[in-house]
């Protein structure tokens, strides 16, 4: 008897699963979580201050081959002594700065060029001589200011603000603001961003290019391009607006999304220092000359970006006249 009740009891357990799983709503874009640390901004119309693309406006690095060249070498001693180059720099920038699932090895072309900077300052190519520091965006310049490192190598765009607090080396990387889109979203063109969500990394020159171009856009600042990509695809955002050579790892990652074509605005890349220490602007400057001449820019290209959209040619040197020159 007891088997029969269990057994004419099991159908109305079962409908009331049933019901209880069709009741369930499906989860809307608000019910899933934004990344930590980030922050939602309403589409606020365009800015009272709009970004407007121009040739970079910066007077230049420091020359290596400069009349003062000879001069003392406080900071390059100061490294050598110590043993050891201090870099900041990111550690998930795919094809950048990312480390290794495998190996857990830093790789990427940025940590490339950190050691062949280093290397150059010792002399040998021990990759201990290496300290690799992580920041984020918003804290890259303190860090070099404090002291708590040596240079900066963290997709650093070179603009007249920042000029004003550190020196940048001549550039090494040349990139272009573009947009990267889930392909279920229904943005063709990056005219048609309206009434979407944009995504971008708070701390960067991007948020007045984003505000520009996506005025009538609601943006999500991130800490990280990681979470802007886990954004996109868990529907908290419906683009990403970046350089092309970090669209170009997030793509790379995700084949489900795109780079539209066109793009707002160029940039280039500098690896920064503290003002004052010009001896080690030169090395570093030398630097990214001898890997021009001897074809190591190239070989760090193919190997990271090679068939990427970012730009497969070295950016033109561009050095400052010094007060010295006349």
């Amino acid at each position: 008897m007891a088997l029969t009740l269990t057994s004419c009891a099991a159908p109305d357990d079962a409908e009331t699963r049933v019901s209880a799983t069709i009741a369930t709503p499906w989860p809307t874009r608000e019910m899933v979580p934004l990344p930590p640390g980030a922050q939602l901004d309403p589409a606020a119309g365009p800015p009272e201050d709009p970004f407007t693309p121009r040739e970079l406006d910066w007077a230049g690095s420091i020359n290596p081959r400069g009349e003062s060249a000879e001069e003392s070498t406080p900071n390059l001693d100061r490294i050598r002594q110590r043993g050891r180059l201090i870099v900041g720099i990111d550690q998930s920038l795919y094809l950048l700065s990312f480390r290794d699932t495998a190996s857990g090895q830093l790789q990427g072309l940025e940590v490339d060029l950190a050691h062949a900077i280093a290397n150059d300052i010792f002399g040998g190519e021990d990759d201990a001589q290496v300290d690799f520091r992580f920041v984020d965006s918003a804290t890259r310049t303190e860090a070099l200011n404090s002291g708590e490192v040596d240079v900066i190598i963290r997709t650093m765009s070179i603009t007249p603000e920042r000029a004003e607090k550190i020196e940048f080396s001549t550039p090494y990387l040349t990139s272009r603001v573009r947009v990267m889109v889930p392909n279920d979203r229904g943005i063709d063109s990056i005219a048609s961003l309206k009434d979407h969500t944009v995504c971008i990394v708070d701390g960067t020159n991007l948020l007045r290019i984003a505000q520009t171009y996506a005025a009538e856009s609601d943006i999500l600042r991130t800490r990280s391009w990681s979470d802007c990509l886990l954004a996109t695809q868990q529907f908290r955002a419906d683009a990403i607006v970046a350089d092309d050579a970090i669209l170009a790892g997030l793509a790379a990652q995700d084949p489900y999304a795109r780079i539209l074509s066109g793009s707002f605005a160029t940039q280039y890349y500098g690896v920064g220092i503290q003002k004052g220490h010009d001896d080690l602007v030169r090395q570093v400057n030398s630097t990214l000359e001898r890997m021009r001449n001897d074809g190591s820019w190239s070989a760090l290209y193919d190997e990271w970006l090679g068939g990427s959209i970012a730009e497969s040619s070295p950016p033109p040197l561009r050095y400052r006249k010094e007060e010295s020159d006349g």
